[in-house]
């Protein structure tokens, strides 16, 4: 792979307020944003704040991505946003996360219709398997291995052994025929070059670090 991808989640975190401090202080490193070579940096922030996001990020080379996206076309399902209105500010979108699937009971065929629609417009799916095991939808580039043990807010910030990502990625990108596997769970600035030295480890999903912008800085620049 020619790049390492670094993907920031923010979850269900910041308000309006919190997401323009949040920008204000990571663009305070345009320079740095400007010059990534050798890496293809994405955030995704929560609906509301996609359209700021992806403006203000316009003239770096920063991507936006979504945190979902509905397994519908256009229609009449109220509250969700489907793939054509995403793809007016998003490049990525997350698929499968374990919260997903664990507080929405998110099925296998449901995250196999939102990878269908994300692949018709031109959305890049990033999709987690919680094992090796985790089935992986036709159509995806982008896997990630995020153990939901090792997901901060359950391991206490302690991330997955270096040496069963190393073997996980590896399975799962033989297996499904993967350009792409990304670690998550509990990823920081201080542990990150642990799996982005891993030959089966193409880059990085930060969850709760992402949401300091200058803890995200050192991510990218330590990776």
């Amino acid at each position: 792979m020619a790049k390492l991808l670094i993907v920031a989640n923010f979850k269900s975190n910041k308000n309006l307020v919190e997401a323009k401090l949040w920008l204000d202080e990571f663009l305070k490193f345009k320079d740095i944003l400007r010059n990534l070579e050798d890496k293809e940096v994405v955030i995704c922030p929560s609906f509301p704040h996609l359209l700021s996001f992806s403006s203000a990020l316009s003239d770096t080379n920063v991507k936006v991505g979504a945190q979902d996206v509905s397994p519908f076309d256009m229609g009449a399902y109220t509250g969700a946003v489907n793939a054509i209105q995403l793809k007016d500010f998003a490049e990525y979108v997350l698929i499968g996360h374990s919260e997903r699937r664990s507080n929405f009971q998110e099925s296998g065929q449901m995250l196999e219709e939102k990878v269908k629609r994300a692949i018709e417009v031109g959305l890049k799916p990033i999709f987690f398997a919680q094992d090796v095991n985790t089935p992986v939808p036709s159509g995806v580039k982008i896997g990630v291995y995020e153990p939901p043990n090792s997901i901060s807010t359950v391991s206490k910030g302690v991330p997955d052994d270096p040496s069963t990502v190393l073997k996980a990625a590896g399975e799962l990108r033989n297996k499904y025929m993967l350009e792409y596997v990304l670690y998550g769970g509990s990823v920081n600035s201080d542990n990150v070059s642990n799996f982005t030295s891993l030959d089966t480890v193409d880059g990085v999903i930060p969850g709760k670090a992402s949401l300091d912008a200058q803890e995200f800085i050192k991510i990218i620049q330590n990776a």
